[in-house]
């Protein structure tokens, strides 16, 4: 007698289902543990103080990005923020004393986390990963199981190895069809957010399908992922496949070459079955996807640049950002631009603003930042001269981390500076005290530095070019 059809989540979670942990929960078995400086030192502490050691330092990894300053000169212990460096001290003691891995704010390995993981091997296809970091969701790109928890849920994992979870439902979206050229994979997770609302995620394990997603590369899938906590989901995963396998094969902490092959033939499994049953199922025509930018305090408030801020916006979003029902986006005025986050600080992201600035100057009236995601990608694009095309047109270069994404006290933009991101959230104050937020891809990004107000890419290469 055949099983039931399972779905690629069903899967992963039954193979780190210890048993029932009562009242509808399960105990989950967690095989990686990410930490970083904001909250990272704190569990540490209060896991000592209780009198418990790490269950297995191996697996835990602490990895400076939240606090850390975003300045290419800093020291070890510089921070962006007032008293921003006891954080960074404490994890780093702390994390020596309880032996686990440590990647220290000037280590060649350092950057956000979401961004590392991936790049180091931590996070794999059928691992479990856990972070006290909503945007963990983002390593489910690879077929991880992954989400965002609590500081006290971080200590009882280091503790046990396990979390007491209950299984959420799930939804599946199936992408199908071709993105236009232009647009890339942030257009497409703010499409979604904005055509199904910021709730429309259910606080389900979504899966990500369809030939759309397949023909994303791993970068771009990590950046779909990443934004599916801002549609409420649980977690977002989508199948593994040959491209995944060899992003992950020879890095640091992936499966040794001795073992790659055993490992990619279980990977290989990592798939919803024909007929598997979702508690929600959503379709997306990627043919119909523009260049968004978001107009509002949410990523559910965008739409395509070229068309007007709806009759029916949200007053209070509005009154926030200084603008009005039936303005429209292209156009607007802007005061800062910002390329980099664990959203958009890859290499790929890089590369595609590059394109767009390169012989060409950034609006004498912005103030145009970017800071790679990690210290890897750093230098990849330092090798490629891209940090000179940036410079070149008149971007700040920084240093790893989350700076001028989240803010946290310390160095932004002015109060009600307008600014076009590459970042993940715009709502109120992320950025910095009444900074308006504008949510777009690195390319959209890029073009509205150059022109000085919110512009798509293809239209700012095409004027300037003529």
């Amino acid at each position: 007698m055949s099983s039931k059809p399972q779905t690629l989540f069903d899967k992963l979670w039954a193979s780190h289902r210890i048993g029932s942990a009562g009242d509808g929960a399960d105990l989950i078995a967690i095989d990686r543990i990410l930490l970083h400086e904001r909250t990272g030192g704190v569990a540490l502490k209060m896991l000592a103080e209780t009198g418990h050691a790490v269950h297995a330092p191996s697996r835990v990894f602490a990895i400076m990005d939240h606090i850390v300053s975003y300045r290419s000169d800093r020291a070890a212990d510089d921070a962006r923020s007032p008293g921003g460096e006891v954080f960074i001290r404490e994890t780093r003691n702390m994390a020596q004393y309880a032996g686990i891995h440590l990647i220290d704010s000037n280590d060649s390995r350092q950057g956000i986390v979401h961004v590392i993981a991936p790049e180091l091997g931590i996070a794999i296809p059928g691992a479990s990963l856990v972070c006290p970091d909503s945007h963990t969701c983002s390593l489910g790109a690879l077929g991880a199981l992954a989400w965002g928890i609590g500081s006290s849920e971080a200590e009882h994992a280091m503790a046990t190895g396990a979390l007491r979870v209950n299984q959420p439902p799930q939804m599946r979206i199936t992408i199908h069809g071709e993105l236009p050229e232009g647009t890339g994979a942030k257009d497409l997770a703010l499409h979604i957010i904005a055509r199904h609302g910021a709730s429309g995620g259910k606080r389900c394990a979504v899966e990500f399908a369809g030939s759309a997603v397949e023909n994303l590369s791993v970068e771009e899938r990590l950046t779909l992922c990443n934004l599916a906590v801002e549609f409420s989901a649980f977690t977002a995963i989508i199948r593994p496949d040959d491209k995944v396998f060899e992003y992950v094969k020879g890095r640091p902490f992936s499966p040794a070459q001795e073992h790659s092959h055993r490992a990619a033939k279980q990977w290989m499994a990592l798939e919803t079955d024909e007929h598997a049953e979702f508690d929600y199922e959503l379709s997306i025509d990627a043919s119909k996807v523009n260049p968004l930018v978001s107009w509002g305090t949410s990523p559910a408030q965008s739409s395509a640049i070229n068309t007007p801020i709806p009759q029916k916006a949200d007053s209070r979003a509005l009154a926030y950002m200084g603008l009005e029902p039936g303005v429209h986006l292209a156009g607007l005025r802007i005061d800062g631009a910002f390329i980099g986050s664990c959203t958009n600080g890859r290499l790929s992201d890089l590369r595609s603003a590059a394109k767009i600035l390169a012989g060409r100057k950034v609006a004498s009236h912005v103030q145009a930042i970017c800071v790679p995601g990690p210290q890897l990608v750093k230098r990849q694009a330092e090798a490629e001269g891209l940090d000179i095309i940036f410079k070149s047109a008149g971007f700040e270069w920084g240093a790893p981390g989350c700076a001028m994404c989240f803010y946290a006290g310390g160095v932004t933009f002015p109060p009600e500076a307008r600014v076009i991101s590459s970042t993940n959230r715009n709502f109120e104050g992320r950025q910095g005290p009444c900074v308006r937020t504008h949510l777009a891809s690195p390319a959209t990004v890029a073009a509205s530095a150059v022109a000085g107000m919110i512009s798509q890419s293809g239209s700012v290469m095409a004027e300037i070019d003529a």
